[in-house]
């Protein structure tokens, strides 16, 4: 009788403490999904390692955390269509806002996190032939005769809008003339053979099909492909380019349906803590913690970078998109070589 009630006893505290542990969070398993931007595959595999580590051992809670990856225009409209990404870190603030336009995230989210949430910024760089054959050192250097330019489409790539817009800055911030811009963009996109949906599609076509002379891509995109090209590549530098500033934020409509909000915010606060922004700073992506960036700035050149919101009129992204890329827009209107139509 003693045993029996003791083993009732036991299996009461046992049953206790298993409800105490899984309402206390203990055992949980959380699935997160990032639809990020096609580049920074290897970012986001380290720092999603780094933050998973921490989580659990501050919280008890084991997260995993999948990835989709792709052009950022093409990510936004796939979560828009129904991919159910807790986070989105795309490459431009208008492919983020579109989701706000579309009732998945709250007004206001560039506000949610610091820096306007932006864990890093970047730039747009010239990858060349080794020895540079073509001898391309700035801009005006894509029009000498026989070069040939790789480059993504800017309807559906980050990498793609943010060229575009560093090619038409590269008139407009030296005095030039919108006209000016124009013939010169246009004469570029001429002479870009291939237009990839992606930026690792362009990285691609360049590095391993051995198509163009030179390959206009992200700083930390240009690094890579660098080093796994075993010498054959090297990277220039413009003295002047774009200011790149890929957002991140989270999708509130996804996250309060499936209960993950504490995880994706705790997640996109982490980008901002210094062990993370020394993650940002090794895959060649500028950290925007001042202390972090002083200790690497030996691996980021220093090059004018200008803001693509000062090439309209009334500084906002709605009306760069508007004036480049909407239907109709500029890009729509370049002369683009025979296949890319």
């Amino acid at each position: 009788m003693i045993r029996k009630l003791l083993a009732l006893m036991i299996a009461g505290w046992l049953l206790f403490a298993a409800v105490w542990v899984v309402a206390s969070g203990f055992t949980r398993n959380e699935v997160m999904l990032n639809a990020a931007c096609d580049p920074t595959r290897e970012l986001w595999r380290d720092l999603n390692a780094t933050f998973i580590a921490d989580h659990e051992r501050t919280t008890g809670i084991k997260l995993a955390i999948r990835q989709s990856h792709g052009g950022s225009g093409s990510q936004a409209r796939a979560v828009i269509d129904g991919l159910p990404a807790d986070v989105v870190t795309l490459a431009l603030f208008t492919d983020t806002d579109q989701l706000r336009k579309a009732g998945l995230i709250e007004p206001g989210w560039e506000g949610d996190l610091p820096n306007r949430s932006l864990p890093y910024t970047s730039t747009i760089v010239f990858v060349v032939r080794k020895g540079n054959p073509k001898g391309v050192r700035d801009w005006p250097d894509l029009l000498k005769d026989g070069v040939s330019v790789i480059t993504p489409n800017p309807k559906t790539s980050g990498n793609g809008k943010w060229s575009f817009l560093a090619l038409w800055g590269s008139v407009m911030w030296r005095g030039g003339t919108e006209a000016e811009a124009e013939r010169y963009v246009g004469e570029v996109f001429r002479r870009v053979p291939v237009l990839d949906p992606s930026a690792r599609g362009a990285t691609l076509t360049f590095a391993q099909k051995g198509i163009g002379d030179v390959h206009l891509t992200w700083e930390n995109e240009a690094h890579l492909e660098v080093q796994e090209a075993n010498g054959e590549l090297e990277i220039v530098y413009p003295p002047i380019s774009v200011r790149a500033e890929p957002h991140v934020a989270v999708v509130d409509q996804v996250v309060d349906r499936k209960g993950t909000r504490a995880e994706a915010e705790a997640y996109l606060q982490f980008l901002f803590t210094e062990p993370a922004q020394e993650v940002i700073a090794h895959h060649y992506h500028r950290p925007t913690n001042p202390a972090v960036l002083e200790r690497w700035k030996h691996q980021f050149p220093d090059l004018r970078m200008e803001a693509a919101t000062t090439l309209v009129p009334s500084g906002r992204w709605d009306d760069v998109q508007k004036r480049f890329f909407a239907e109709g827009a500029m890009f729509d209107r370049l002369p683009l070589s025979g296949g890319n139509r």
